[in-house]
């Protein structure tokens, strides 16, 4: 691989545009081959024989002074000053937060193509500036917060031993006497904090020696509990009292967070260590491509330059990163580093040659069971058979719910892939644990292995029922669809460490979420679930038809008359549409008391123009007559208008009349500009499958209306399938612009106003 795509491919996705911009460098340096080659050949240039000069340099190249195998030249002589190339100064200009600036000055800008070398220079400083005012930056803000982490780890340990009890001597307590410990009246305990030295340092000198003291705790306030919706409610109707009690639960909610901040800090730490390799790697890089192309030899005193500076001589987070690394081991690992480093470097996840195989194994049982399920209809004439009305309104519903799943899967898996190729990292904006989040293969072998599942029943179904030796067994045939459900929501919160647990329990847990709203905070894993139900309203339905079917014994005669002629049953099926909706309108009310952003206001409005919408639909579907018609219409038409003006505008960022990129947005990831314009018009299109209702398309003679119905069902989870991946893209972009890389933790613990200042 060249280094180029290597150089991308290592990079942290968000701090993309902080990198050294290696391709436009490189694209300047083939404007300088391209001039040297037409120079080459020239009609004076061409009349010189070129084999005869390498020869003449490889003779002369013989005759030069033998350098020795062990580097006895090591100290090559200076240069004269008719060999310089370049001079690279440090000017103390004020620049912004760099506070030095680098330039470096091209001595010979008066030869051919000399102006093109002056212009690479000037692109090369400006990277090199660039990088060392990002890198400074972001190596203040860690030393910033290793401090506040330094100060919630004080904290910590005298928590520990208020709740504990002190421990045991040590033999940090012969540095007891020394006038650095903070004494109290309820005594002094020994503190390792980040900035704590190596052991064989500390007991030969204590000077500077921190000593935990419990006055720290009459300094203090516990800011966060863990959040439950009883929490919730108690913090609406009074002020929780943050004040510490002294309790373990105390102490096990403090160092839970703290061990969250530890690691969130130790990967940013991780992120600036490999930013400053790589982009040093890729100066020296674009330098030894710049002495070949040109023979000069200027890459030595740049690349000098760029060792002497503050990216190549900076030491800060090497050494935060040992002592991170130190004091998580000792107070969060019992001293325990194997365990500690797999927590804090995680490894890469391996791609596993059997999950594809399997994916293709479920995916090619699925179109052989697809083909036998069609030769089967075919052969036997099913579609003109007199129980072909009676089926299609009792087990086609029962079994299209799992199409609607796997149709659903096959989308994400799509978006995964796409996410991963264009590197949209989605890993850290649904917040999965590093290491758990499930690739598009194995979203494609859950998928493929529930349709094998679900295409295994029908065919079972269909045979079951037409073979004369099981009709007997009618009943048997029809509970087939409520056992696979059965399975599937028993896999679902299977709690063994099998089928992705951690990803079954970070959808339960994101579901449980949705369900309590709002008395969760909202974070985009909520909104984004809940975003998927309001396009998986007739899967809801479904369900609702498996409970009325089953529970009140319908399935039995297969008749579903019970349910078609319950009023309890069509108002049920009016509520269950409009319970994600309703769920979204209130994580908007939720999160508009948070940040106090008003266009969550609109957002909610928004969801309530689709819950009239929806109402008034079911409601004609139901009762029928012109006024409803007009009502549902006109309903749908202003919901449609403005929830394809928020999905464009709002959640993907496009449409932006003074962009870079016309109509669309400053920063693209998708190459081609025609897929957003393609995917804008698709979102139109598909949002106004709702006029199948208000225009009676379903009384069509050639297609029964359970099939019209799930067809629409189907367009509505492709259209959340492509809102999907464009919404997750502007998110990224969001964080890129943003350099955001790393969440952002809650600490345990508040100080008091200048109190850690003293």
């Amino acid at each position: 691989m060249k280094f180029g795509k290597e150089f991308a491919s290592q990079m942290v996705p968000e701090w993309r545009e902080a990198y050294m911009n290696y391709t436009y460098l490189k694209t300047l340096l083939k404007q300088i081959l391209i001039f040297r080659r037409g120079q080459t050949r020239s009609p004076e240039n061409s009349r010189q024989p070129p084999a005869k000069v390498a020869s003449l340099k490889r003779r002369v190249s013989l005759f030069r002074a033998f350098s020795g195998l062990t580097s006895r030249y090591s100290n090559s002589p200076k240069k004269d000053k008719e060999d310089e190339v370049i001079l690279v100064s440090a000017t103390d200009e004020e620049h912004g937060e760099n506070g030095r600036s680098y330039q470096t000055v091209f001595l010979r800008s008066s030869e051919d193509g000399g102006d093109l070398e002056l212009v690479f220079f000037r692109g090369l400083d400006h990277e090199f500036n660039k990088v060392i005012q990002f890198y400074k930056t972001k190596v203040e803000e860690v030393v910033n917060q290793a401090e506040e982490l330094s100060s919630q780890m004080d904290a910590l340990i005298a928590l520990r031993i208020k709740v504990t009890g002190p421990p045991a001597a040590t033999p940090a307590a012969a540095v007891s006497a020394s006038p650095f410990i903070n004494e109290t009246k309820t005594g002094s305990y020994p503190l390792d904090v980040i900035q704590e030295e190596h052991q064989e340092k500390r007991s030969e000198d204590t000077k500077g020696y921190k000593m935990a003291s419990l006055e720290v705790l009459n300094h203090v306030k516990l800011n966060t509990t863990t959040e439950t919706p009883l929490s919730t409610v108690k913090n609406v109707f009074k002020s929780l009292n943050l004040n510490l009690h002294f309790n373990k639960n105390e102490v096990r909610v403090a160092e839970e967070k703290l061990r969250q901040a530890f690691i969130e800090f130790h990967e940013k730490l991780r992120f600036l260590k490999n930013y400053a390799f790589l982009n040093q790697l890729a100066f020296s890089k674009i330098m030894k491509k710049y002495d070949k192309i040109t023979s000069r030899n200027a890459s030595d005193a740049y690349l000098h330059m760029v060792e002497e500076s503050y990216l190549g001589q900076s030491n800060d987070v090497a050494k935060l990163i040992d002592r991170v690394e130190a004091a998580f081991v000792k107070h969060f690992c019992n001293g325990n580093r194997n365990q500690g480093m797999n927590t804090l470097r995680p490894k890469a996840k391996r791609e596993k040659h059997r999950i594809t195989f399997f994916v293709g194994c479920f995916f090619g049982f699925s179109l052989a069971l697809i083909v036998a399920i069609i030769a089967s209809i075919h052969v036997r004439d099913l579609l003109r058979s007199e129980g072909r009305t009676q089926y299609m309104n009792t087990i086609f519903p029962l079994y299209s719910l799992f199409g609607f799943l796997v149709l659903h899967m096959l989308m994400y898996a799509g978006n995964v892939y796409f996410w991963t190729r264009y590197r949209v990292n989605y890993s850290f904006i649904f917040g999965f644990k590093p290491g758990t989040e499930l690739g598009f293969t194995e979203v494609l072998l859950l998928s493929s292995g529930l349709s094998v599942l679900a295409l295994a029943a029908v065919l079972s179904n269909l045979e079951m029922e037409l073979e004369p030796e099981t009709q007997s067994y009618k009943t048997w045939t029809e509970l087939l669809p409520l056992f696979l459900v059965i399975v599937v929501l028993l896999i679902t919160i299977c709690p063994f460490d099998i089928l992705y647990r951690a990803n079954r329990y970070f959808l339960l847990v994101t579901l449980w979420h949705c369900i309590c709203a709002p008395l969760y905070s909202v974070t985009l894993p909520d909104f984004f679930l809940a975003d998927q139900f309001t396009s998986q309203v007739q899967l809801l339905r479904n369900l609702q038809f498996y409970v009325c079917y089953y529970g009140w014994g319908d399935f039995k005669t297969r008749d579903a008359e019970t349910c078609n002629n319950s009023e309890v049953y069509d108002v049920l099926f009016i509520v269950i549409a409009v319970v994600p909706y309703w769920i979204r309108v209130l994580q908007c009310v939720r999160r508009l008391c948070d940040g106090r952003d008003s266009t969550q206001a609109m957002n909610g409005l928004k969801y309530l123009s689709t819950i009239a919408a929806v109402v008034t639909r079911a409601i004609y579907s139901q009762k029928r007559g012109i006024t409803m018609k007009i009502i549902a219409a006109s309903t749908s038409g202003v919901a449609t208008i403005f929830s394809t003006y928020w999905d464009i505008v709002m959640d993907w960022g496009l449409l932006c009349k003074n962009s870079e990129n016309p109509w669309l947005r400053d920063k693209l990831i998708l190459p081609s500009k025609y897929i957003y314009f393609i995917a804008m018009v698709l979102n139109v299109i598909l949002r106004l499958a709702w006029m199948q209702t208000v225009l009676d398309f379903h009384e069509a003679p050639f297609l029964h209306r359970n099939a019209l119905i799930a067809i629409v069902a189907s367009l509505e989870i492709i259209r959340r399938g492509i809102w999907n991946f464009f919404r997750l893209e502007n998110e990224h972009l969001n964080n890129v612009g943003k350099f955001r890389a790393v969440k952002s933790v809650p600490l345990p613990f508040s100080y008091e106003d200048g109190y850690k200042n003293l």
